[in-house]
Order: structure tokens, then sequence, then C-alpha cells
């Protein structure tokens, strides 16, 4: 019974993780890039307030990590967004059996929770003069439909941060 407690905890926590891939050019030199600006029309699929916690975190992030905002940057970044209704998969299930030679049963599931959204972020840096994509990260993740904006503001956080653990790319080991 101890063990069902911890499977449960870790299914509960796994399906709320945030998964991310990568994929990027691996004939680049990613230490050669220091500054970096965002494409005007950043932040497809997002409203105007996440487009600007988005690039402000992602500006906070990569300053983190050395690299300054500029006018005439080395790559610029471009951010989409597309969000997909999540369906409701909690629910507290009831039900009655019945024993005995004659068997039967009744149960059903009572939905809990807040509707979520499912968002997948994608985050594109482009090399600025040869206008080539060099490196993308793609997070999936879901967002409570009714969040506060200090809700968004650390979900945005978060999704940031796990996508630039790939930021700049460890070369391979040979």
């Amino acid at each position: 019974m101890r063990y069902f407690k911890y499977l449960f905890l870790f299914v509960l926590i796994s399906c709320s993780s945030t998964k991310v891939v990568y994929d990027y050019d691996s004939q680049t030199n990613f230490t050669a890039y220091k500054t970096f600006n965002f494409f005007e029309d950043a932040g497809k699929g997002l409203n105007e307030l996440d487009v600007k916690r988005v690039t402000n975190e992602l500006a906070n992030k990569l300053q983190q990590k050395g690299m300054r905002l500029s006018e005439t940057p080395d790559i610029y970044i471009n951010v989409l967004s597309k969000q997909s209704k999540s369906e409701r998969r909690n629910s507290i299930g009831v039900g009655i059996g019945g024993g005995g030679n004659v068997g039967f049963g009744i149960s059903g599931g009572i939905p809990i929770g807040s509707r979520k959204v499912n968002q997948e972020l994608i985050i594109d840096f482009v090399e600025s003069k040869k206008d080539e994509l060099i490196w993308q990260g793609i997070a999936n993740s879901e967002l409570k439909q009714r969040s506060t904006p200090e809700e968004r503001v650390m979900h945005y956080s978060k999704v940031i941060t796990e996508i630039l653990k790939g930021y700049p790319p460890k070369k391979a080991s040979k």
C-alpha cells in the first residue's frame, strides 16, 4: 500500500511536468553569439501580456548566461505559441459493488480541478547575418485556464528555464 501511494504521487507529478525538445545546427559555434534581440512580431499565439512575460523572462535568463540585448544583435529570437483545450483527466471515482453468487456494480467519475490548456511554446534563435535558424526549443506544458497574473509569471519562468537548459547546446564528446 505504501508503494502505491508513491506511485500515485509520481504519476501525478509526471503528468504536470513540462516536456522540452531541442534542435540545433551542429556546425554552429554558439560561443560566437553575444547579443540578441526579438523579432518585431515575436509572440504569435500569445496575448500581449504573455508576450511581455515571455520576452522579459527570456531576456533575463539570457543576460544571466552572459548575453546582452542589442539593437544590432548576433541572433534574433522568435516566440510562437499553440494552445489547445486539455481533457479533464482528474476525477474521483465512486462505485458500488455487490457480492455472492449475483454481482452488480455502478461507478461514475466526478471531475476535480480546473480546466487546463495544453500549450506548445516554441523559441527560435535565428542568426541575424545569414537569416538562418540555428537553435530551437519546444516546450509542451499545461496552464490553468483561469490562472492569475502571478501564476502566469511563475508558469512562464518555469517553462523558459526548462527551454534554456538546452542553450547553448553541449558539445557531444567523441
